[in-house]
């Protein structure tokens, strides 16, 4: 009897040492899969479309490793309810991020907005193109909506001058925002743009925000430099007052929709097109580009002088010669064009 009971201890000691040690384990399990490091450094971002499931977001985790151990993920996943509460969106992924937190992010729709910033962008196409990089619908949706007139109407521009609504510009909008909301808001920013200051100095140009930014689009295609635009802008205002031709080689460019062309030829002024300057009168219809806050900004507050011809200089810097009269600009162009010959710059 003295053997057995001195040996019960024993066995109860084995027993809770067992469960002491399952339970510690089992603690070292849970930690790890609710608390442990989890998010691998294989991504930055993890996207959840519109209409996805959680069968597709485990799907993309797997696929993409993007954790250590996705049977982990998954169990913490269902324990916190997530496959109920899938939203779509543009998730940032930390490395070393644990479970909780990222399907705690997931659960709450808690993205990170899309920083968006365009500039030097030429045509409708390109613009599409970068939307839908940057955001969940494809280009040919964003493209489609460019191209519509009656939503141009609805925001009080004409299918050709719609483009000029876009104010080049860094914005944040969240990945998965619908096309039609994001174009709202860009008209948002446009409206606050052109504040009552910009707007009395248009007026006082005779022209409205969309010529002005029409107008401006011409002065970027022609200026290299900021700091030469207000002059260009001043050339510009002096034409449409005078009543003269703009003739500005860049509309010929996109008229001909060569943008290959380096030297303007006669047989490029030939086109019949309204956004050939040197065919029509005033402004064409549309930007031929979208312009820059700087461009706009020197047509509101361009130079006051007297030119009204310029030319490239000779030497390549990207400056211009200005001339008041049409015998000086033809100096100036002679001087320009030997250097194009002897460049051997035919096109």
């Amino acid at each position: 009897m003295t053997d057995r009971k001195k040996g019960l201890p024993k066995a109860l000691k084995v027993i809770i040492i067992l469960v002491v040690g399952l339970g510690a384990a089992a603690a070292w399990i849970a930690y790890q899969a609710f608390m442990g490091p989890s998010v691998t450094k294989n991504q930055d971002y993890l996207y959840v479309r519109t209409g996805d499931t959680y069968a597709d977001v485990l799907r993309e985790i797997e696929e993409q490793q993007l954790v250590k151990n996705a049977k982990f993920f998954d169990y913490v996943a269902q324990t916190m309810d997530y496959p109920k509460m899938v939203k779509p969106g543009r998730y940032k992924l930390s490395e070393g991020m644990s479970n909780r937190r990222l399907i705690g992010n997931l659960r709450g729709g808690y993205q990170e907005a899309v920083k968006f910033r365009f500039e030097n962008v030429r045509l409708k196409e390109n613009f599409a193109a970068l939307l839908g990089k940057n955001f969940e619908a494809d280009s040919a949706t964003f493209l489609q909506i460019l191209n519509n007139k009656e939503v141009a109407q609805t925001y009080g521009f004409t299918s050709d001058n719609f483009f000029s609504m876009f104010i080049p510009n860094t914005y944040e909008i969240y990945w998965n925002t619908p096309p039609a909301k994001i174009v709202a808001r860009f008209h948002d920013e446009y409206n606050r743009f052109w504040s009552t200051g910009r707007q009395d100095k248009a007026a006082a140009l005779n022209l409205s925000p969309q010529e002005v930014s029409i107008l401006a689009s011409i002065v970027k295609g022609e200026a290299l430099h900021k700091d030469e635009m207000p002059e260009i802008a001043g050339l510009y205002v002096n034409r449409l007052k005078k009543g003269m031709l703009l003739q500005a080689d860049p509309t010929v460019i996109f008229a001909n929709n060569d943008f290959t062309i380096r030297r303007v030829l006669n047989r490029h002024l030939t086109i019949d097109n309204p956004y050939n300057t040197y065919r029509y009168r005033g402004l064409p219809p549309g930007p031929i580009m979208l312009p820059s806050i700087a461009s706009i900004d020197a047509v509101l507050n361009h130079s006051q002088h007297d030119y009204i011809y310029m030319c490239a200089k000779d030497d390549f810097s990207g400056y211009h010669n200005f001339a008041k009269t049409e015998a000086e600009h033809l100096v100036n162009a002679r001087k320009f064009q030997r250097a194009l010959d002897a460049r051997n710059i035919k096109r």
